[in-house]
């Protein structure tokens, strides 16, 4: 394994961790998701590169696309969330009390 593929993992595995351990704010659960699109997005613009294949510009593009909008909701979220509870702690948060 290369030193290039073995960064792209463990920065994906430390934010998944990060995210699965670390839900105290919704501001770290929503900087952790954010870490993982862009190493999903390093990894997605480099592959071309290391296969000598043709460049493959259109899904690294598409991803970087998704990722701006899952960032724009959640801070959408985000504001929502601490105008109505106060904070931006995850345990305030009830899906039964709407």
């Amino acid at each position: 394994m290369s030193p290039l593929h073995l960064s792209f993992y463990s920065s994906f595995t430390l934010s998944a961790l990060g995210l699965a351990f670390h839900r105290t704010h919704l501001i770290s659960a929503l900087l952790c998701l954010e870490s993982m699109m862009l190493s999903m997005y390093i990894a997605l613009s480099m592959w071309p590169i290391e296969n000598q294949a043709a460049s493959s510009i259109t899904m690294p593009v598409l991803m970087l696309t998704f990722s701006a909008c899952e960032a724009s909701a959640g801070l959408a979220l985000l504001v929502a969330t601490t105008r109505t509870h106060g904070s931006d702690h995850l345990h305030n948060l009830n899906l039964l009390q709407c």
